[in-house]
């Protein structure tokens, strides 16, 4: 029986020590850094096995966003003119939106859940987190799906 794959987002200092050196395997054979498998492992001091084995599961985080679409969930103060400053926030960093999403406003604040397409987005996801988070008025910035 197959089952769903699920997914979660773990600060690295938390992961066994194999799972970042594949994903700096992973990224020597990307750039060109390591020609094959074998140089990546020994460079990164892994077995192949263990490459093997998580090279498929292991993605950083902030390789998310490449040609990606991202959904965030972002808790707005129900405030005019908050949801603008945060979407012209989204065009100035090019991010383009495909959806937006809102319940409404409760305790005086808004739920609103954006899905856009990241690929000319130069910050890395969790620096993009954080400048939309200081928009004025956003009280909460996250990644839900990606």
């Amino acid at each position: 029986m197959h089952q769903t794959p699920k997914y979660y987002i773990i600060e690295g200092s938390a992961l066994p020590e194999v799972f970042p050196k594949v994903a700096e395997a992973k990224r020597l054979l990307s750039t060109g850094e390591a020609t094959t498998v074998n140089e990546a492992t020994r460079i990164t001091g892994i077995s192949r096995s263990a490459f093997y084995k998580y090279r498929d599961a292991i993605l950083p985080f902030q390789n998310m966003m490449t040609g990606r679409i991202i959904t965030f969930q972002f808790m707005l103060h129900d405030e005019p003119g908050v949801l603008s400053a945060l979407l012209a926030t989204l065009a100035q960093e090019e991010v383009n939106i495909l959806t937006i999403n809102s319940i409404i406003p409760t305790n005086g604040c808004a739920l609103v859940t954006i899905s856009a397409e990241t690929s000319k987005v130069s910050l890395s996801l969790e620096d993009l987190l954080t400048h939309l988070g200081g928009v004025p008025g956003v009280i909460k910035a996250e990644v839900i799906a990606g």
